[in-house]
């Protein structure tokens, strides 16, 4: 539920740190902080501030926008699945996706493609569809990032598979998906053995080899799964 600014100042104690300090303290803690959980906790909670739209003015404030974005490059796999979870809860409002492209957020995005985590590939590809403006279209819709949204339409993962096909239907032209499944079939007949068994569903070469639904990682980091904050404005 989305919050008002009464309801913040009913809800916040006399005396106790408004939600734009209470921010920057978070984004210190992560910054000056030596343990590797505290930074995935505090990364976890930023994430789940992400979510509600009365923050996002702090968080360009702060350039915590940036750092998710610093995130998805993280060998950390736990930091990323954050990174770009907090990058889907800000990319559908107006400044933050200005904000976004702005700061070579398309590139940053798309290298997340290449990941094995299904939540991480989830939010990567609804993040893309989030960012897409006339302007920001053809880079979101290059031949790289079609091949990999035509392998992921037939991964065996529901998940993946369904959102996959939506990018496709929603954001391509029939040219376009056209010439995704051509070179889809052409890599799929390259990577045909020797004796030329066709490959089946979970044979498809997804980026990094993804691995199969019953194997991929758990639940996507949903406000829900964000780690509480113990102390704090609500």
């Amino acid at each position: 539920m989305f919050s008002s600014w009464d309801h913040l100042a009913h809800k916040t104690p006399t005396g106790s740190l408004n939600r734009l300090e209470f921010l920057q303290q978070l984004v210190t803690e992560f910054q000056t902080s030596q343990e590797q959980e505290s930074q995935e906790q505090v990364l976890a909670n930023l994430a789940n501030f992400a979510y509600d739209p009365i923050n996002y003015e702090y968080m360009r404030q702060l350039n915590i926008i940036d750092l998710f974005l610093d995130m998805l490059s993280e060998p950390n796999e736990t930091l990323v699945v954050f990174g770009i979870g907090g990058i889907c809860n800000l990319a559908l409002d107006k400044k933050n996706k200005e904000h976004i492209l702005a700061n070579d957020g398309i590139q940053q995005v798309v290298q997340c493609l290449s990941s094995t985590n299904e939540d991480i590939i989830l939010s990567t590809i609804t993040t893309l569809m989030f960012l897409v403006t006339p302007v920001s279209k053809s880079d979101i819709t290059a031949p790289h990032v079609l091949m990999c949204m035509e392998r992921f339409s037939h991964s065996p993962s529901k998940r993946i598979s369904n959102v996959a096909s939506v990018f496709l239907q929603d954001y391509c032209t029939k040219d376009q998906q056209l010439q995704a499944r051509q070179l889809y079939e052409n890599e799929s007949s390259a990577d045909t053995t020797s004796s030329h068994n066709i490959p089946s569903p979970t044979d498809i070469p997804l980026p990094s080899g993804l691995p199969p639904e019953s194997s991929a990682s758990p639940k996507d980091p949903s406000p829900s799964d964000i780690v509480p904050i113990s102390e704090g404005p609500t």
